[in-house]
């Protein structure tokens, strides 16, 4: 095989092949980038206003925030943890909204808080992250879908209320606890209230899901009335908005340690979607990498002509940078060619004690390092790859000249 000059090989590869290789890769990446982009903003829409008191939209708050306030229950919005305990009196409801959203120092805070000032808490859609600190008597259990449920306990409110539209977190109520357990689904309930103990610190009630507050489902059953009673036993209501931009989640604890960590501020969600994209660009690794082995040799089904098979050999063998594959072919193929116009048996062609002499009488003059040529190491770069072809083209070429 026969190599151009070296002055005029570009061994880069071109923009079209760059493309033809990340295409793939590209695409589903851009797929991904842009699912999570519309999913992001849809939930962000929906997300936004959920359960405040001064939105309209479906899972805004406002009716019953509207409702309170005509039965003459004052309502102080907090979005800050100060604000919330500022606002804070022993005649005050406290009403957080997400409390799996608080870092470690701010359930602290707002332990205290419930202990020494609340009359009430009602902690919306409470799991395991929170539940130990905020009611350390109540264990999570696995979420159930939001549907009609009966009160099945003795809860005056649930009683009045009646059936309504509750689900989402389930919780366990350790063995000794007083307390009130309705709206259940496998006699694991989804409201849960514990009254005033050293323990509790304060009235403090676990709702599962915050369905019952949305704008959508007041007027539904009887969850009107279950929410006027849970947030309107006292006269004055906090309405504790949790957010990721609350400076107090930065707060240093008394040992000098900032809690509030970047990765204490991210949700859920976000960590296992970051894990899923791990698993799926690991996956499209494996699934693009480069298969090593042999090369296998198949029937063709056409005849193809000699310079598309090398040059589609040529090709295989620069995708898989396997220069030493490709440098043993070119040196074995000149050297059987050699063996036959030195007169040299092809089974000796590639013995350097019988073709090296040979070509010795032949080229007595030559300048080449013909061993190095011939039987030399494999080169180290394409470059180097090419200059070999070169010299071997050279050889060969000078041998045949008379």
């Amino acid at each position: 095989m026969s190599a151009q000059p070296a002055g005029t090989t570009s061994t880069a590869p071109t923009a079209r092949q760059i493309w033809t290789r990340v295409r793939g890769a590209a695409l589903v990446l851009a797929l991904i980038l842009t699912g999570g982009i519309a999913l992001a903003a849809v939930q962000s829409v929906d997300s936004h206003n959920a359960l405040d008191p001064r939105s309209a939209d479906p899972h805004g708050s406002r009716a019953i925030a509207e409702l309170l306030k005509a039965r003459g229950v004052s309502i102080t919005l907090a979005t800050t943890l100060p604000e919330a305990t500022a606002a804070m009196d022993s005649d005050t409801t406290l009403l957080v909204t997400a409390p799996d959203l608080l870092t470690d120092a701010q359930q602290s805070t707002l332990r205290r808080t419930m202990e020494n000032s609340a009359a009430r808490t009602v902690l919306v859609g409470a799991g395991r992250p929170s539940l130990d600190v905020l009611a350390p008597t109540v264990t999570s259990a696995p979420g159930i879908p939001v549907t009609e449920r009966t009160p099945a306990c003795a809860l005056p409110a649930a009683i009045r209320a009646g059936s309504v539209d509750l689900g989402g977190e389930r919780y366990e109520v350790s063995p000794g606890t007083t307390a009130d357990s309705c709206y259940g689904s496998d006699d694991l309930p989804t409201l849960v209230r514990l009254p005033r103990t050293e323990v509790t610190g304060s009235d403090t009630v676990l709702l599962g899901s915050p369905d019952i507050l949305y704008n959508s489902r007041l007027d539904q059953l009887g969850n009107a009335s279950l929410a006027l009673q849970l947030l309107g036993s006292q006269a004055h209501l906090v309405w504790y908005l949790p957010s990721l931009s609350d400076a107090s989640a930065t707060a240093e604890t008394p040992d000098g340690n900032t809690t509030g960590d970047f990765f204490a501020l991210i949700p859920s969600g976000w960590l296992w979607g970051t894990l899923q994209l791990a698993v799926a660009t690991l996956l499209a690794a494996l699934w693009r990498g480069r298969r090593l082995g042999p090369l296998v040799t198949e029937p063709l089904p056409v005849a193809l002509r000699a310079s598309e098979t090398t040059e589609g050999h040529a090709r295989l063998y620069h995708k898989a940078n396997a220069r030493d594959r490709a440098a043993s072919v070119l040196r074995a193929a000149t050297r059987t060619k050699l063996a036959s116009l030195l007169g040299v048996p092809v089974k000796d062609a590639h013995s350097p004690g019988r073709l090296l002499p040979a070509l010795s009488l032949r080229l007595p003059q030559t300048s080449a390092d013909v061993e190095s040529v011939l039987f030399g190491p494999a080169p180290v770069d394409d470059t180097a790859l090419i200059h070999l072809a070169d010299q071997l083209d050279a050889l060969e070429r000078e041998v045949r000249t008379p």
